[in-house]
């Protein structure tokens, strides 16, 4: 059995004290908390701002192709915020009991094992992050190159965006947080602009919100289930603030605001902005098309209206490309303090950032730019993303019949209803990544198990204490 190191033990293990040489420095930010005032409204943006990128701005034409129904389109996408909030519950468990950064490479090598844990860590730490962060860096400089035509290649604005972002990241905590919040605030303050005006200007669509009895067989046919898949994929992020945990001031009351705060308002947001589309153009015109928020920004606007979106997506991505390069290297940073094969990802600077874990992030983001393969990454590791907040979510149920004397400063409301609903949606979106990818859901999984080796060869190469169980 594969020795265990932590700052607690895993369930079942017996606490280690922790080593001398893993005791960061005074003022020097680290997995635990620390107090360094993050606040929860600053959480509470990373989460909004990591979840509203370009998915409820291109899913609609695909889903009223199969849904022609406001209704269900609008349950569709209150399903899928509920189904987010249910793993908030849960996460804020998580969060509550176990308060360190890195997400699920926490709460796994405590709820199981830490090799468990390294599995998620390693694909967080490596493309997890760094292939949405080109993926937006991407539509960046597209978006960015439709509203003003031929001024600079979008690889280049790409580029450039993370570099800034990074840069800002590197100068410290309280930089990086008036730079996520104000982004944060500007982005949803446009959003509910483009509705208000979109609501005051657009030419209404003969269409009803009001349920009918042809709703039943839509939201009991298999476009709903397969459109819940891909609103699930615009949802994600509601877990941002977890990365970010021992930088947090009162992380047992801070984190579990901050989620539900957030997925709060993207749930609204996502709901009226649908809404708006529905409102405004037509159904036929918006079936099958990528660029749906152009084509309604056209119907409402006229022909400045895509400009207009393309400008409020643009935007919008640079606080979500922001949130993801603070968050993501969190996860390398809390590895480089358990593992001494990754210390020097631990290391901080005076003003506690992870300069290392920052800079390899912005390598493997544009690496994945300069060679255009984010797009195979993220079609290879969804399955394991998604596998890694289902055994998360496993591991509260586990935990409540294992440990019950744990102490839990947040309780998962609804409990054990809202983890079984993730997990039964979670495990269909798992089902359908494998029978419709099954190739690159392979590719994921191995993926991931190469971090088993890595994680044995770094405990041959360092050992440490094990936990007697």
């Amino acid at each position: 059995m594969i020795a265990a190191e932590s700052e607690g033990p895993p369930a079942g293990g017996t606490e280690v004290p922790p080593r001398p040489d893993r005791q960061a420095a005074p003022g020097k930010a680290t997995g635990k908390n620390t107090g360094r005032g993050v606040s929860a409204a600053t959480a509470t943006a990373i989460v909004v701002a990591d979840m509203v990128g370009v998915g409820v701005f291109t899913s609609l034409g695909f889903q009223v192709a199969d849904i022609p129904s406001a209704f269900s389109i609008l349950l569709l996408w209150l399903v899928g915020g509920f189904v987010a909030l249910c793993g908030v519950f849960c996460y804020s468990e998580l969060a509550a009991m176990f308060p360190r950064s890195s997400g699920e490479y926490n709460y796994l090598r405590r709820a199981f094992h830490p090799a468990l844990g390294f599995l998620a860590g390693w694909l967080s730490a490596t493309v997890g992050f760094a292939a949405p962060v080109a993926l937006a860096a991407i539509a960046f400089g597209e978006y960015a190159q439709a509203v003003a035509p031929g001024a600079v290649p979008p690889l280049v604005l790409g580029l450039g965006l993370t570099w800034i972002v990074s840069l800002i990241a590197l100068t410290g905590l309280r930089n990086s947080s008036l730079f996520q919040s104000a982004g944060t605030i500007l982005k949803v303050a446009l959003i509910v602009a483009f509705i208000v005006a979109g609501l005051a200007f657009g030419t209404p669509q003969n269409i009803s919100f009001a349920p009918s009895m042809a709703d039943l067989s839509h939201v009991t046919g298999a476009p709903f289930a397969i459109g819940l898949v891909f609103v699930m994929y615009a949802y994600s992020g509601w877990n941002a603030a977890t990365y970010i945990v021992g930088e947090m001031d009162d992380p047992q009351r801070s984190v579990p605001r901050s989620l539900l705060t957030g997925t709060l308002i993207v749930i609204a947001l996502y709901v009226a902005l649908n809404a708006l589309f529905l409102y405004t153009t037509p159904i036929a015109a918006m079936a099958g098309q990528l660029d749906v928020a152009a084509v309604a920004g056209t119907h409402i606007f006229g022909e400045a209206g895509g400009r207009v979106v393309g400008a409020l997506i643009c935007i919008g991505l640079v606080s979500s490309v922001s949130a993801m390069m603070w968050i993501g290297p969190r996860v390398a940073m809390v590895m480089g303090e358990d593992l001494p094969a990754l210390r020097f990802f631990s290391r901080t600077s005076a003003g506690g950032v992870p300069v290392a874990a920052i800079l390899f992030q912005l390598a493997m983001s544009n690496l994945m730019l300069l060679t255009q393969s984010f797009e195979a990454v993220l079609d290879f590791i969804q399955f394991s993303l998604i596998a890694c907040s289902f055994i998360a979510v496993v591991g509260v149920i586990k935990l409540r019949i294992t440990r019950p004397d744990l102490p839990r400063p947040y309780r998962a409301w609804g409990f054990p209803v809202t983890p079984i609903v993730f997990l039964a949606v979670t495990g269909f979106m798992m089902y359908h990544l494998v029978t419709s990818r099954p190739t690159q859901a392979l590719i994921g999984i191995l993926f991931m198990a190469s971090g088993l080796l890595l994680y044995a060869l770094s405990r041959t190469r360092a050992p440490v204490p094990a936990t007697s169980n």
